[in-house]
């Protein structure tokens, strides 16, 4: 009898009876103690418990996370089985294709297509194909819409293609919200039921901000779109067991903080510490005194601190949560009653946990805070901004600042049916963005009530500023007017531009000319101020350089005073009707009028309302007409969607690893480079590959749409890998995706580099720092750098979900050992490389050979293979996940 057989038993509930797998028995069968255990673990626990299969899952799994001890976590890989997957459209399209491609794969190899197809809930959100092409006017939302619809038609054609082929996968149309926001306001139970079972809800997502779900209490996190698709079809997620942080919260928010604040503070905390492939677990007297939506806005950031999780544990205030959103009476009863039998409902009475380590804070230290211009964990107090502002004009490019010594006064003229001047620091962009804040209806009416403010003292937003409002889900509009606050932000130019993820993604549309026009004239550094998560270079415009983390009150306020050079504390924002001077905290509204105002106008009604017919609700994708059948039809004319090359000419047989022998290097670069740098994301550029391939194509410029979009087709992606315009390939003097052919030291674009190495049968390597791949869970990423012939990645550390993808893809990531880097090394990158060791008995993190022999001779070094375990040594051995799937279906038909 398994620990599974043992611990069952009935919960009965109002939405019914249901089998549970019980801890207290678990408890009594095995002598262990589960409350000195971290509630992230016991969720992971309870999905080993009842998944106990004897052949994924058997009685030492459970043992192992049973008697977790965080000092010293347990060793090898844990198979995790989610209980549902969350997909964005970005990357929910290539998740569609890949599943599409499959089942070609399985006629032509005399398979059962059928067999292709989700075994867990999928759920595909679209929410990131809108941008922002009009603002400032009324009927925004509506042309950015039809925008939206006449750009990707074809990719709408597909999915719903694909709700109507696949079993358990669902769509979420256009116009719905963000994401996250839909996932925790709506798709969330908190408490799953499937085939008589009741057990805690948990999931992976396709979008590196799934983790904001934590905030509700449930375990996820974002994932690459190639370990989603193996887990849609039933493979385990193989993950480490992780070491969990603990952060103490205690104390109480001071007047003036928002939530954004926190999460800014809580950001550049935990970064420093380092989290990198860590669960961090919030605990501590001070959770009993935050909004679960101020709980949500932490969670989402993990990524931004590095952590695989940010988990609240569920409590009164998630039961609080439930109400307040509009779920059932049975189902919010089913939640308080499944973890308070298991023994996982925290109270302020409940027995803290034992972590790895323990940081804490206390909320009353919270001031105003951006972040920025570059990264999410370099927070600035309000306060200091206009003194780190002047810093960063005169330290030079590689002490992080704009080296503009000499030139911080230039000044550039726009006329654009108005006459300005436009000067360094001057904020060209005012985005209340992304799902890190529009979830949050406390920084929302907070945003709102600043307007407000502003516009009785007849303060008005400076007209070079390109303004938006993009909630997370129409319930944000639905509160904002019953609080009367609509009329302000409207007049200040925040009308509303759509309902999905716009500025923080790229999605920013382009600047007016004239804007453009001045900036390039200038020269000049410009910023941008939203209310997102990220601000990596070149993500928001590639016209900013300074782009800023901020609450949406803040972005409200910057967007008035028209720039980040400014001192809020000591000068004026602006001048009120009567030419008196007007401060920030003139207009700031008390922690109490925001808590009222919230009170009266966040309600139910609005939720149940909203998601009641949330998948028929949009008119437009309602009446698109889709193909159907079970297998898909691709069209070679094509440039949205295109099967890929992944499963072409694969045979059943599984080839021998070799040594990688003769590379080069394509690409070699410092730390922090993140999947924005390496993913094409934002804009096409017309004289890049992918839009000359687009040309090619009959495409117009003003059809390019952007890379998000065009993830359905490889040709477009691939051409994009490595384009993006901040790009420091170090093998060239240029930024963006250029780099040196070798030997012939001819300098072209990355993506010809690689067919001119490819003709001559020349495997790639990539060099680079440490912390590569930070950012967006963007797959193509690996995709794309698979792609181009990249055999392997030796870098000082990777981000957690980007070496996972390049793994999934059949890319070998190593590190290097010792504290080495290629800096350290004298490595110029015109060496030729060979990575020797590679041999099918290779063990998990094995320290390889490698040997570079450049024009000095050759320079030998070790390089830790960072396949972490058996299952990832068998995924680099098939190729891939998806090829390792195929073979596994194809063999056990």
């Amino acid at each position: 009898m398994t620990l599974r057989d043992k611990t069952a038993a009935k919960l009965s509930s109002k939405a019914g009876e249901f089998k549970i797998y019980r801890f207290d028995t678990l408890e009594k069968e095995t002598g262990l103690s589960l409350s000195r255990v971290p509630y992230s673990i016991r969720i992971l626990l309870e999905t080993a418990l009842r998944n106990v299969d004897n052949y994924v899952l058997e009685d030492k799994d459970v043992l192992s996370l049973a008697s977790y001890n965080p000092k010293k976590v347990p060793e090898g890989e844990f198979p995790f089985k989610p209980g549902r997957v969350v997909l964005q459209d970005f990357t929910g399209v290539p998740c569609v294709v890949d599943l599409a491609a499959l089942r070609n794969a399985m006629v032509r190899m005399k398979g059962d297509p059928s067999r292709i197809n989700p075994l867990v809930r999928v759920d595909l959100v679209i929410d990131h194909s809108v941008q922002v092409d009009y603002f400032g006017t009324g009927d925004a939302l509506k042309k950015n819409m039809e925008l939206e619809f006449e750009r990707n038609q074809e990719r709408y054609e597909f999915l719903k293609w694909g709700q109507q082929a696949f079993d358990n996968f669902g769509v979420v149309p256009p116009g719905a919200g963000i994401v996250h926001q839909v996932n925790m306001e709506y798709l969330a139970g908190v408490v799953l039921t499937r085939n008589g079972e009741a057990f805690p809800d948990s999931l992976v997502g396709t979008d590196s901000h799934t983790t904001m779900i934590n905030g509700i209490g449930v375990v996820g996190w974002g994932v690459g779109g190639i370990e989603a698709e193996a887990v849609m079809l039933g493979q385990p997620l193989y993950m480490l067991v992780p070491e969990v942080i603990g952060f103490k919260l205690k104390g109480r928010m001071p007047e003036g903080a928002t939530a954004t604040d926190l999460v800014l503070t809580v950001t550049q905390m935990l970064r420093k510490r380092g989290v990198v492939e860590k669960f961090v677990e919030f605990f501590g007297p001070g959770l009993s005194n935050l909004s679960l939506t101020d709980r949500a806005t932490i969670a989402n950031m993990a990524p931004e601190y590095g952590a695989t999780t940010g988990y609240f544990p569920v409590d009164t205030e998630t039961l609080n949560y439930l109400k307040k959103t509009g779920r059932s009476d049975a189902q919010i009863d089913l939640v308080e009653r499944y973890f308070k039998e298991q023994g996982m409902f925290r109270t302020d009475s409940s027995p803290d946990p034992e972590y790895t380590d323990v940081l804490e804070l206390d909320l009353s230290t919270v001031e105003p805070s951006l972040a920025g211009p570059k990264r999410p964990q370099d927070r600035i107090p309000m306060k200091e901004l206009k003194k780190t502002w002047q810093g960063l004009m005169t330290k030079t490019v590689k002490e992080g600042g704009y080296d503009l010594a000499g030139k911080t006064e230039t000044v550039a003229k726009i006329e654009n049916g108005y006459k300005s001047d436009l000067r360094h620091g001057d904020v060209v962009i005012a985005a209340i963005t992304s799902c890190t804040n529009t979830s949050n209806p406390a920084v929302l009416i907070g945003a709102g009530l600043v307007a407000k403010k502003a516009v009785e003292k007849g303060l008005t937003t400076k007209p070079f500023v390109k303004t938006s409002l993009a909630p997370g889900s129409r319930v944000v509009t639905d509160y904002l007017e019953k609080a009367g606050l609509s009329p302000y932000l409207d007049q200040l130019g925040f009308q509303t531009v759509g309902y999905g993820c716009t500025t923080c993604i790229g999605n920013s549309g382009p600047l007016p000319d004239p804007v453009v026009k001045a900036i390039n004239d200038g020269t000049l550094v410009v910023s941008a101020v939203l209310s997102g998560n990220r601000n990596f270079e070149g993500r928001i415009s590639p016209h900013v350089k300074a782009n800023f983390l901020a609450s949406p009150p803040l972005v409200v306020a910057y967007a008035i005073a028209g720039t980040v050079n400014i001192d809020f504390t000591s000068e004026p924002i602006g001048k009120d009707k009567g030419g008196n001077d007007v401060y920030l905290k003139d207009i700031w509204p008390t922690n109490k009028e925001i808590e009222d105002a919230v009170g009266t106008s966040v309600l139910p009604e609005m939720f149940t309302e909203r998601y009641g017919n949330v998948r028929e609700m949009n008119d437009m994708w309602n009446a698109i007409a889709a193909p159907a059948g079970n297998i898909y039809s691709f069209n070679d004319k094509s440039t949205y969607v295109q099967e890929p090359p992944f499963f072409m000419d694969m045979s059943l047989d599984i080839p021998s690893l070799k040594n990688i022998e003769k590379a080069r290097v394509l690409v070699k670069v410092g730390d922090s480079i993140t999947t924005d740098h390496i993913s094409p994301a934002g804009s096409i550029a017309e004289n890049s590959p992918a839009g000359k391939y687009l040309m090619d194509n009959g495409v117009t410029k003003k059809d390019f749409n952007q890379y998000g979009a065009r993830r359905g087709n490889d040709r477009v992606m691939t051409r994009g890998t490595f384009a993006n315009v901040r790009l420091r390939n170090q093998l060239v003097e240029k930024e963006g995706g250029y780099t040196r052919h070798l030997p012939s030291n001819e300098e072209m674009f990355i993506y010809d580099a690689s067919l001119k190495y490819k003709a001559d049968n020349v495997p790639l390597i990539v060099l680079a720092g440490a912390e590569y791949g930070t950012g967006s869970s963007r797959d193509w990423a690996a995709k794309g750098t698979f792609l181009l012939g990249v055999k392997a990645v030796i870098a000082k550390s990777f981000e957690r979900i980007h070496r996972s993808n390049l793994v999934g893809m059949g890319v070998l990531p190593l590190v290097f050992v010792d504290g080495q880097t290629h800096e350290s090394l004298g490595l110029t990158g015109e060496e030729v490389f060979s990575i020797e060791g590679l041999s099918d008995d290779i063990k998990p993190r094995a320290v390889l050979t490698v040997k570079a022999e450049g024009k000095d001779g050759v320079k030998t070094f070790q390089a830790m293979c960072r396949l972490d375990n058996q299952v990832e040594i068998d995924y680099y051995k098939n190729g891939g996940i998806l090829q390792t799937v195929l073979r596994n279906f194809l063999k056990s038909k």
